[in-house]
């Protein structure tokens, strides 16, 4: 047995709690950190985000009002349009009002750690066929499984875990590809044949 299972058999033998989300996270709107200009330079060092897939736009010099998110204080960045989110563990400005920042309700209790949830909501299939704030409406009624803290703890190891490794093997397949490259057209290259 690994030690999830231990712990699983140990602290909810009888299964486990499933909650709303939006009993979980809290979310604030973004108002106060939206950038004022949109003129980006890659030598200033405030990031500036989207939900979406680009997720940084661009790098801005501005100095107020700045989120400050850190390893041990993070945030969920939620496109309420899109669903789209990412994780942000570094200070930054936002482009749009549509973004919401998700937090752990009761952080001193520690109730739910927010990468847990940030990977439960991975697992949350909902596409959007409209276009309208789905956040508190629609997506923070979804329903996530909320174990003991030391499961979640362990559950996040081991997905973090994962998540290096799968980091580790894109960056070797890229030196893969183009490494072969390299080769393919070194050996493919002859010179041509004079009469």
């Amino acid at each position: 047995m690994s030690k999830l299972d231990d712990l699983i058999t140990e602290l909810c033998p009888d299964g486990v709690e499933y909650r709303e989300l939006e009993e979980v996270i809290d979310y604030e709107q973004p108002t106060k950190y939206l950038v004022q200009s949109t003129t980006y330079n890659d030598d200033f060092c405030i990031p500036v985000l989207t939900a979406g897939a680009t997720f940084i736009l661009g790098y801005t010099n501005e100095k107020e009002n700045i989120y400050l998110a850190t390893k041990e204080n993070p945030v969920i960045i939620f496109d309420d349009f899109t669903t789209s989110f990412h994780w942000v563990d570094f200070n930054f400005k936002v482009k749009s009002s549509a973004i919401k920042l998700l937090t752990v309700k009761n952080r001193e209790k520690e109730s739910s750690l927010l990468r847990y949830v940030y990977f439960t909501m991975k697992c949350v299939f909902f596409e959007p066929s409209q276009h309208a704030r789905h956040w508190i409406q629609q997506y923070s009624k979804f329903k996530i499984p909320l174990p003991p803290l030391p499961i979640q703890e362990e559950i996040v190891r081991i997905l973090d875990s994962f998540t290096e490794l799968e980091a580790e093997l894109e960056a070797e397949l890229k030196l893969r590809k183009k490494q072969y490259e390299y080769y393919r057209n070194k050996l493919l290259s002859f010179k041509v044949k004079t009469s």
